[in-house]
């Protein structure tokens, strides 16, 4: 064994044996408890960064110590491989995506590989692959064909000069990312996929995930945004259909004023002829080029202009100004607001602002409140008033009674809302997967046969430099026949957002080389849920409602067994350098592969495991690294003392009685198997990888410490060196398979099976028990451990220092805790 540890040497040696003989293959095994290990997979932009690392190996972790706890492991990696990137990068470098994206998964392969992360290889999926593809347009299909895919019209950010729709981390303070011309909203025909039917079995099933964040689950519960209200129907002055959804109907006569969003249907005809017209015109061109994100914050100011029309109360009959304002959205609720100043604090900042009525409709009990001394909103509960025959009711009992009246009357409708939009999913981009619909003139749209897919993303594209998908200029793609009639038809060219591909991704997985189905069902049951899903804490909404979505589609679709794709959901902290998150930009970016050249990925993997917990931000630190490395260091050459210094090691027989060990085989061997249980504990139940560390870095010491006390036990170091290197595998697997190797076994370390503890060898012949008087620590007691803790007590009482600490003093009670300390209080 070379005195010496090298990382770099042996750990491109195991990675070539593991590659060599497919090492982490799996299949589906009956006999076996089976668990999903799946990490969020990556964009492959090129190079792995340190949050990737903390990722993966997490996943590692758990992936290699529940097949040592007897688990058939499914644990893949595959490649985000669609979206925009790709495409600047083609603008920018002159590459084809294609090109610039393989060359990207086929580096990050490599540093996967070197990261020693036990992937079953053969499951490597890639979104931008046809054979991957060919299956999120069978999806799209299975969607469209029981209505849960559909097509209408919908707001886009536009490019005038670009000619071309952005998404909306393309429009930078209002103009485009690209050519800085200002951005304005469009409406286009856009696909949809309906989550919105989803909606209550998506907040409903969030009850069934105990494994989830709870921080997570309340940004699904907000994001879904379920309130119980009810339609009201106003009108316009003119007879239109207003309707408006409310959850405060108790508060419709204190309606002074109706906000509609600039995108609303009846804005142009509201201020057709007035002398406003072009002013509201400008307005809403100025609201438009606003993100919905700014729209809504509450940071923005609210602001509003007069149409110059009115709109007519259900429940009074009173006409009312309809005004549009930047803060409502068409595709939230039904676009159109009413304006309650007295009882909502937005309000009562619109109507102050541009001198609006404010009515008082609800009031506190025993009180009256004066529309012209409020400083703000009254939004607590309270009484009706100034609402006709409503007057005096709470109004919580209100809420229901005016919805009645005004159903009676054709007027309302209880509903419940949810703040989930449908899922929209047209990209008027090149680099996706191909919507497979055709438009025939004849006959309309058309589903592509399934039969004819994959519809095929042509490689050989070119980039016009007004940034439009290059498929509207490819005749040999948009040019079709209608699979209906056989006539000329015209391939859709919008492409599918990247979250369709990353939505149902972990069931490919389960089956990954089928060419007659997305995925077998038999295999996706088998599988299915992931146990076990890591990834940042960026995700909880859309991704993983998204992917939520799709299980549950395709279950009801008769294609997949689960409710839920996700059964554990660990969102895993940032990596921060000098206090900030790492990124180009500042000038903190530390490269994986630099780590793993100076000190090797078993170095870097444990550092980042140590260094926090996983679901904290980690601190990145060079004196941290430095200390992992050492730490390996040690762990070698106690292996290396410990077959030198005793040759019979090797062939040591089991270990002696207890009887036949003396207090320091004790002392070792209880150290040893509290270690195995708190590793087993803390990895299994907490995820606590930095204690479990710690823990195994104090067996080290504990037995640098042993050695030094004088002659070793060869049955002893040799169970303490096995479980060592079988705790340790997880966390560090290349010198774990090293230092296995140089003990003797032919069998890898990683299919040996985790150690067990044994709870005889934790018990202790005496124990050592701390004196306070009044709570300073005067000395310490060693005593059998079997002794009561009232005979402790009296013991240490009896003892000279004692008697002298106390000096004469009366003692007023005696607090013990027991096993540890006996607190004498004295005064």
């Amino acid at each position: 064994m070379d005195e010496r540890y090298q990382p770099k040497v042996l750990e491109a040696k195991w990675q070539a044996l593991w590659d060599k003989t497919d090492a982490w293959r799996v299949a589906e095994d009956g006999d076996k408890p089976k668990y999903y290990c799946l990490e969020m997979f990556p964009y492959p932009s090129g190079h792995l960064h340190m949050g990737h690392v903390r990722n993966y190996s997490i996943g590692d972790v758990l992936a290699r110590f529940k097949t040592m706890r007897g688990f058939n492991v499914l644990h893949p990696m595959g490649w985000d491989a669609f979206g925009l990137p790709a495409e600047n990068a083609a603008i920018k470098n002159n590459i084809p995506p294609a090109a610039w994206t393989e060359d990207n998964m086929a580096n990050m392969r490599r540093q996967l590989k070197e990261m020693g992360i036990s992937y079953d290889w053969r499951r490597e999926v890639a979104t931008c692959h046809a054979d991957y593809y060919r299956w999120t347009q069978w999806i799209f299909l299975q969607l469209y064909k029981n209505g849960l895919a559909y097509k209408k019209l919908g707001y886009v950010n536009w490019c005038p000069d670009c000619a071309t729709v952005l998404a909306n981390e393309q429009v930078v303070d209002g103009g485009c990312e690209r050519c800085g011309a200002a951005v304005e909203k469009k409406a286009l025909d856009q696909w949809y996929f309906k989550i919105t039917d989803y909606a209550q079995e998506l907040l409903d099933s969030l009850e069934g995930l105990p494994g989830w964040p709870d921080k997570v689950k309340t940004m699904q519960d907000n994001w879904i945004g379920r309130s119980e209200g009810a339609i009201l129907h106003f009108t316009t002055e003119s007879g239109d259909p207003l309707p408006v959804y409310t959850t405060r109907p108790d508060t419709v006569f204190g309606v002074t004023y109706m906000v509609l969003a600039a995108e609303h249907p009846l804005v142009e005809k509201a201020i057709q002829g007035a002398p406003q017209e072009e002013s509201v015109r400008a307005f809403v061109r100025n609201v438009q080029k606003l993100s919905d994100m700014d729209r809504t914050s509450n940071e923005m100011e609210k602001e509003g202009i007069f149409t110059g029309a009115y709109a007519v109360n259900p429940a009074t009959g009173e006409k009312i100004p309809l005004w549009v304002g930047n803060y409502v959205l068409l595709e939230y609720g039904t676009g159109a607001v009413m304006g309650v100043p007295a009882h909502d604090e937005r309000d009562f900042l619109f109507a102050k602002k541009y001198g609006l009525p404010i009515r008082v409709v609800i009031r506190p009990q025993g009180e009256k409140l004066d529309p012209g001394t409020m400083e703000g909103a009254y939004v607590d509960e309270g009484f009706m008033d100034n609402s006709a025959q409503f007057d005096g009711l709470p109004n919580e009992e209100g809420k229901k009674r005016v919805v009645a009246w005004l159903e009676e009357k054709g007027l309302a409708s209880a509903r419940v809302n949810y703040r989930l939009r449908d899922w929209l999913i047209s990209r008027q981009r090149y680099w996706g997967a191909p919507i497979p619909v055709v438009y025939c003139p004849d006959c309309g749209p058309q589903p592509v046969p399934e039969e004819q897919l994959p519809v095929r993303l042509p490689l050989d594209v070119e980039f016009k430099p007004t940034g439009e998908s290059p498929l509207n200029f490819y005749p040999s793609f948009y040019e079709t026949v209608c699979p209906k009639c056989g006539g000329k038809a015209r391939r859709e060219t919008d492409t599918m957002d990247t979250f369709v591909c990353s939505s149902w991704y972990f069931l490919r997985f389960a089956d990954p080389l089928n060419d007659k189905e997305a995925f077998g069902r038999e295999k996706a049951d088998y599988w299915m849920n992931v146990d076990q899903y890591i990834g940042g804490v960026e995700h909880a909404i859309l991704h993983l409602m998204y992917a939520r979505f799709f299980v549950k589609a395709l279950r009801d679709l008769g294609f997949l067994g689960a409710d839920e794709p996700f059964r554990n959901l660990l969102t895993q902290g940032m990596v921060l350098k000098d206090g900030g998150k790492m990124s180009k930009s500042k000038g903190n970016v530390v490269s994986p592969e630099e780590i793993i050249e100076k000190y090797g990925a078993d170095t870097a993997r444990l550092f980042i495991l140590f260094a926090a917990p996983p679901e904290r931000d980690l601190e990145w630190s060079e004196q941290g690294v430095e200390g992992a490395y050492r730490f390996l260091g040690r762990l070698w050459r106690i292996v290396d003392l410990s077959l030198k210094e005793c040759p019979s090691l090797k062939e040591a027989g089991p270990l002696p009685p207890a009887a036949g060990l003396s207090p320091a085989d004790k002392d070792l061997l209880r150290v040893l198997h509290s270690t195995i249980k708190k590793v087993t504990e803390d990895v299994e139940n907490r995820f606590n990888f930095n204690t479990a560390v710690s823990a195994v870095m104090e067996l080290v010491n504990a037995l640098y410490q042993y050695k030094d006390k004088g002659p070793m036990t060869p049955g002893l170091i040799r169970e303490c060196l096995d479980n060592l290197i079988l705790l340790v595998a997880p966390f560090a697997p290349h010198i774990a398979e090293e230092l296995w190797a140089e003990l003797g076994y032919g069998q890898s370390v990683h299919r040996e099976a985790w150690p067990a503890w044994r709870e005889e060898a934790l018990a202790r012949e005496e124990i050592e028990v701390a004196f306070q008087i009044n709570g300073k620590v005067r000395g310490r007691l060693t005593v059998p451990a079997a002794m009561e803790q009232n005979e402790i007590q009296d013991t240490i009482l009896a003892m000279d220092r004692a008697k002298e600490a106390i000096g004469g003093r009366q003692v007023v009670k005696v607090i013990s805790v027991p096993g540890k300390l006996v607190n004498i209080v004295v005064k």
